[in-house]
């Protein structure tokens, strides 16, 4: 059962999901998210200075910060992973928003496959903001990266759908997959395909075989589809995919 929950000292709501991040956010009445990304991605330590001096300069408290899109290396083991997620949530619990491995902080992490960074890196980034007028009216969320997993314990290599085939039928059940799970994180937040302004993938295999079928039928690129050729974040995984809807966007 999808569980969602308010983070009122951020002005949004969120899915629940596993300590490292939560399954998406959706602005409270009043807020709006903004997203910036950064015209050179940054490492994590930095870009963490960075996205709270940009808070301070808008008036904002940390507690703002409600997702970001990391860029990493190459996939992680599942002990590698936990131990990378332990070190980027130290700081979420000292800006007040991680608490009881309660995250909700909505994410994504990939790989590149060409030309890929030296250690993890902060892509972009997105926080809440106070809004008024017909401008409040617009759906602002984000729903974060999925692979083709299942949710629960255990490791990857147990829950991973069809794992190791990466035949055409294999990436059409893992997009399927991965497509359900971004429908069930947006419904929970009140949302649907007719709602998202961008929706991402990251793969480096084939994806036109089920483009049309599973991916246009459903309305999930009415505004088209952002594709990047990179690999989800733990070794195994083939497939991931990212929704949002957010009105203002900046490069810094």
């Amino acid at each position: 059962m999808v569980e969602t929950a308010v983070f009122e000292a951020g002005g949004y709501r969120y899915v629940r999901g596993p300590f490292q991040y939560s399954g998406g956010v959706a602005a409270e009445p009043g807020f709006a998210i903004e997203r910036v990304r950064f015209a050179r991605p940054r490492p994590i330590e930095d870009g963490f200075r960075a996205i709270e001096a940009h808070l301070t300069g808008l008036g904002r408290p940390t507690t703002a910060y409600c997702a970001c899109e990391l860029r990493s290396p190459a996939p992680f083991t599942d002990a590698g992973f936990i131990a990378f997620n332990r070190v980027y949530v130290g700081t979420l619990e000292r800006w007040g928003i991680f608490e009881n491995d309660e995250n909700p902080v909505a994410r994504s992490n990939v790989c590149p496959e060409i030309n890929p960074p030296t250690e993890p890196v902060f892509e972009a980034f997105c926080y809440t903001v106070p809004i008024e007028g017909p401008a409040s009216a617009v759906k602002s969320f984000v729903i974060a990266g999925s692979g083709e997993a299942e949710e629960g314990p255990g490791d990857y290599a147990e829950r991973i759908v069809r794992l190791g085939d990466i035949s055409a039928e294999a990436m059409t059940e893992k997009a399927r997959h991965v497509l359900g799970a971004m429908e069930t994180r947006m419904t929970a937040l009140g949302l649907g395909w007719a709602d998202a302004g961008t929706s991402q993938v990251y793969t480096v295999y084939d994806l036109h075989p089920f483009f049309a079928s599973e991916i246009v039928a459903r309305g999930a690129a009415a505004a088209g589809l952002t594709w990047y050729y990179a690999r989800p974040p733990v070794t195994g995984l083939d497939y991931e995919m990212d929704v949002r809807n957010v009105p203002v966007e900046r490069i810094i």
